[in-house]
């Protein structure tokens, strides 16, 4: 059986992070990278479909383009960061299922079924995308997770490759720079928005 976190832990991972505006100008190495990876794999999805693809801009150009693809609000936090992650759902997830689930045909489920492939993929993706918000936290650093981009033209620039790509959601990364942040929002307490039945 499990033990429960220290309250640093705890901490670190949920009660004092934070979602970052901008960065200290501190590197953040591929080791990092990987090891963010190497945790958010672990995590749980359905039939452990791993739909998620991402795309790791870590230079100058890779952040210019992805900048223009953003809100003008978000642009400098992009240029700003060390690297910016975009996670995206492969719509044809479906055909990895042999290995990644070899218990069962689970293929077969998403085969002729557009409407339930594409749901599972950004399903899974966003649970992903939650997962990769907190390796990154777990291994020292910290996230500006962001929607405020165009679908369209960050999968035109970055994913026209692989069509099958559908970018969800994008992320700042590195080391948060506390002057960047505003006080945190209201967080209810349990009673607020839960019922035991």
């Amino acid at each position: 059986m499990s033990a429960p976190l220290s309250d640093a832990a705890l901490d670190q991972l949920f009660r004092s992070a934070r979602t970052y505006n901008g960065y200290l100008d501190t590197p953040v190495s591929t080791e990092q990278l990987t090891a963010i990876w190497d945790l958010m794999k672990m995590a749980p999805t359905s039939a452990n479909q791993l739909p998620a693809r991402l795309v790791w801009c870590t230079s100058q150009e890779a952040k210019e383009k992805l900048a223009a693809c953003s809100a003008p609000t978000n642009a400098p936090k992009i240029l700003s960061a060390p690297v910016t992650v975009i996670i995206a759902a492969d719509m044809q997830f479906h055909e990895q299922l042999p290995w990644l689930f070899p218990h069962a045909d689970a293929r077969s489920w998403f085969s002729g079924n557009d409407a339930l492939r594409e749901k599972s993929a950004v399903l899974n993706t966003t649970l992903q995308a939650a997962y990769f918000i907190m390796a990154a936290r777990a291994i020292g650093l910290d996230t500006g997770p962001m929607t405020g981009f165009s679908n369209e033209a960050v999968d035109a620039a970055f994913l026209a490759d692989t069509p099958d790509y559908k970018s969800v959601m994008i992320s700042t990364l590195g080391h948060g720079d506390p002057a960047s942040i505003f006080d945190r929002s209201p967080r209810p307490d349990f009673d607020k928005f839960n019922r035991i039945a």
